[in-house]
C-alpha cells in the first residue's frame, strides 16, 4: 500500500468550519434598573456608553431573517436582534423570554403562554402574540421550503393540521393560535415532549412581513438591509459596509432596560490579523463560530488586556461520506428519488475509512489537547449522548485493510492503491470549503491517512464557502466525502434536522428506516416522557448512526474565546458566547 504519512503536516491539520449555529432567544430576565428605573453611573458599577468590536474571519451571506438564515456568521447579527417567548439557562432549562409564564394542558398536546406587555419592535410597534402566530404561519407555508427555509421540520412539524396546510390542501392554520394580544396558545398534534423547544424560535413582525409572499422573504430588503431588519432585541441593526463591517446600536427602549453600550460592531478581518487586532486593542471579542485556534493559546494567554474563555465545544466536525446521491436540482428531499453512490455502498468500506483516520492524534498534535473524540452527533453535553456503546473506531490502520480485503477492494497492478470488487479503478473524491486558513490544510491531511490503506482520493479544488454549500444541496451528485462542521441546537438533543432521511440538512443523503424509526420513538409520548426511556433510544440509534455510518465525526473542540478586560457583564451560556448582551459594558 502506498505510505507518505508527514507528521510535520498532521502538526498544520485544522478544524472544519461550524457552519449552522442555533439562534434562540438571549435572555434570562435579569434586570439591571435603579429603583428610579434608570442604570446610574457609578465608579464601581456598570457605566453608560462605548462601543465594543467582535471579529469573525467570514463574512455572512446576508439572510437576516431568523426562519430563512443558514449559518453561524449570520446569527452573530441575529442573536442581537431577534428574541424567542424562551431562552435557557447555563443548564439548559427552559427559562422566560418574551414570554413570562406558560402552563400545559393535561396531556401536553397544547402549551399557553402569557406574553411580555411592554415589548415594542426596534420601529416602536408593540409585539404581540399575532407576531408569534405570524412567525409559525410563515414556517409552514407551502412556499416556505422552496424559497430556502429550512426550520419548519425542527419547529413546526408538531403542530396540529401542519402537514395540510404546508402542503396547500387548507388555508386554515391552526397550529398557533392567539387567544389574545398577549396569550398564545401551541396546539400539537399529539401529546409533545418537546413543545417548549419547538415554541423557542425567534420571533419576526407580523406588521413588517405580513404583505410579503413567504416566497419573497428571503430576499425581501426587510430580511437583508439595515435599519429594515426589525426585531425586539437589545441592538438594532442599523449599518454596514457588506463583507466588512456590520453595526448594531442599542434598543434605548429594549423591554429589559436600555443596553449600557452605544453600540457592537461586527469587522470581518482575515484569520491571521485577528489576535493582532486583539492585542492592540482595535477588537475586543473574538469568539463564534471560531473563537481562536489552539496553537495560539499560549501567545493569547500572554496578552495582558485579554481574558480568556474555554469550554466543552457545543457541536462537532466532521467527514461526510455520501450514502445517495439526489438529482440534479432536486429539493424535495423525497429518498424514493436518490440513487445508490456506488463508491460507497458497502458498509466495510465506509468503517474502514473511519478506522484509517487518527482522531486522537489530530488532537494531541494539532488541538495541543484541547478537544475530544466524538463517536455520535449528539453533544456530549447533553444527557443523552452515549459514550459507552456506538463504535469508536478508534485508530487502526490493520482493521481499515483487512475490512477493504474483506470487500474485495484490493491492489491488482501494484500501484499502492485499490481496485474495485470488479478489478475496475476506484477511488473517492473529498471536497471541502475555502474561509478560513486551518481548515484549508485539513484536507490534504485527511488525503494522506486515506491512502496509506490504499484508497485514491480526488482532492478537489476548494470553493468559496457560499458556493461549496450550495453545491452541496443542489448539485454533488458525484461527491463523495465533504468536509462540514456543525454547531447545534442547545434546546433538545434529538438530533433531527441533521441526520432524518429527509432532512434538508442531511447532506450524506443517509437513508436508513430504522434510524428513522429510532428517532421518532424517542420522542413518541407517553413513553417519552420519561428521560430514561429517551436515553435509551437514543443510544441505539447513536450505535446505528456508528455502524452505519453517514459522516465520521472526526472531534468535537474545546471552544477558545477571548475578549479585551475592559468588557465586563461577560456572562456565557454552554452553547453560546453572546448571552444578554444588553448587560455589557466597558471600563474606559
Amino acid at each position: 500500500m502506498k505510505f507518505k504519512r508527514s507528521w510535520l503536516i498532521l502538526l498544520s491539520f485544522v478544524l472544519m468550519l461550524g457552519i449552522l449555529a442555533a439562534c434562540s432567544g438571549g435572555s434570562d430576565n435579569t434586570s439591571t434598573e435603579g429603583e428610579e428605573g434608570d442604570k446610574e453611573q457609578t465608579e464601581a458599577g456598570p457605566q453608560m456608553g462605548g462601543t465594543v468590536y467582535g471579529a469573525m474571519d467570514t463574512a455572512p451571506s446576508g439572510s437576516f431573517n431568523p426562519i430563512f438564515y443558514e449559518e453561524a456568521y449570520e446569527a452573530n447579527i441575529l442573536d442581537f436582534v431577534f428574541e424567542g417567548l424562551v431562552t435557557q439557562n447555563d443548564s439548559l432549562e427552559f427559562i422566560p423570554n418574551l414570554a413570562k409564564e406558560w402552563e400545559y394542558n393535561e396531556d401536553h398536546s397544547e402549551i399557553t403562554f402569557k406574553l411580555e406587555e411592554n415589548v415594542k419592535w426596534h420601529d416602536g410597534e408593540p409585539f404581540t402574540a399575532h407576531d408569534v402566530v405570524f412567525t409559525y404561519k410563515a414556517m409552514s407555508d407551502p412556499a416556505y421550503i422552496e424559497a430556502g427555509g429550512v426550520r419548519a421540520s425542527e419547529y413546526a412539524s408538531r403542530l396540529v393540521g401542519y402537514t395540510e396546510y404546508s402542503e396547500g390542501q387548507t388555508d386554515e392554520f391552526q397550529g398557533v393560535v392567539a387567544e389574545d394580544d398577549h396569550t398564545v396558545t401551541f396546539k400539537f398534534a399529539e401529546p409533545n415532549v418537546i413543545a417548549l423547544s419547538d415554541a423557542s424560535f425567534p420571533i419576526i413582525p407580523e406588521h413588517i412581513f405580513k404583505d410579503i409572499p413567504v416566497a419573497d422573504m428571503p430576499s425581501a430588503p426587510e430580511s437583508r438591509q439595515p435599519g429594515k431588519v426589525i426585531g425586539t432585541g437589545p441592538f438594532k441593526f442599523t449599518e454596514m459596509v457588506q463583507g466588512e463591517q456590520y453595526v448594531l446600536e442599542k434598543n434605548a427602549d429594549y423591554w429589559q432596560g436600555e443596553p449600557y453600550l452605544d453600540s457592537v460592531v461586527w469587522k470581518v478581518v482575515d484569520q491571521a490579523v485577528i489576535l493582532g487586532l486583539l492585542e492592540n486593542g482595535e477588537i475586543d471579542f473574538v469568539a463564534e463560530p471560531n473563537g481562536f485556534q489552539p496553537a495560539d493559546y499560549e501567545a493569547v494567554e500572554a496578552m495582558a488586556n485579554v481574558e480568556i474563555i474555554e469550554q466543552p465545544d457545543f457541536g462537532y466536525q466532521l467527514m461526510g461520506i455520501m450514502h445517495n446521491h439526489r438529482a440534479a436540482g432536486d429539493m424535495t428531499l423525497d429518498p424514493s428519488k436518490w440513487t445508490v453512490n456506488e463508491n460507497l455502498k458497502d458498509q466495510r468500506v465506509r468503517q474502514a475509512i473511519a478506522y484509517a483516520i487518527d482522531r486522537q492524534a489530530i488532537i494531541d498534535g494539532l488541538l495541543y489537547g484541547r478537544g475530544i473524540v466524538q463517536n455520535s452527533p449528539i453533544a456530549t453535553q447533553f444527557w443523552a449522548y452515549d459514550d459507552q456503546n456506538p463504535p469508536a473506531y478508534e485508530y487502526d490502520p490493520d482493521k481499515a485493510n483487512e475490512l477493504l480485503d474483506e470487500a474485495g477492494y484490493v491492489d491488482v497492478d501494484g500501484d499502492g492503491f485499490r481496485e474495485d470488487p470488479n478489478g475496475e479503478k476506484w477511488g473517492l473524491n473529498l471536497n471541502y470549503p475555502l474561509g478560513n486558513q486551518i481548515r484549508e490544510r485539513s484536507a490534504p491531511i485527511i488525503e494522506e491517512f486515506l491512502e496509506e490503506v490504499g484508497i485514491n482520493i480526488d482532492l478537489r479544488q476548494p470553493k468559496e464557502a457560499a458556493a461549496y454549500f450550495e453545491d452541496l444541496e443542489k448539485n454533488s451528485q458525484d461527491w463523495d466525502l465533504y468536509l462540514v462542521g456543525w454547531s447545534l441546537s442547545s434546546g433538545d438533543p434529538s438530533p433531527e434536522g441533521l441526520w432524518g432521511s429527509k432532512d434538508f440538512y442531511n447532506y450524506s443523503r443517509w437513508n436508513n428506516p430504522e434510524a428513522d424509526k429510532l428517532l421518532a420513538e424517542a420522542v413518541k409520548p407517553p413513553e417519552a416522557f420519561e428521560q430514561e426511556y429517551r436515553k435509551e433510544i437514543y443510544s441505539k440509534w447513536q450505535v446505528e448512526f456508528g455502524e452505519d455510518l453517514p459522516a465520521l465525526i472526526l472531534y468535537a473542540q474545546n471552544s477558545l474565546w477571548a475578549h479585551n478586560s475592559r468588557m465586563e457583564g461577560i456572562d456565557v451560556l454552554p452553547y453560546r458566547f453572546h448571552n444578554n448582551p444588553h448587560l455589557w459594558y466597558v471600563t474606559e
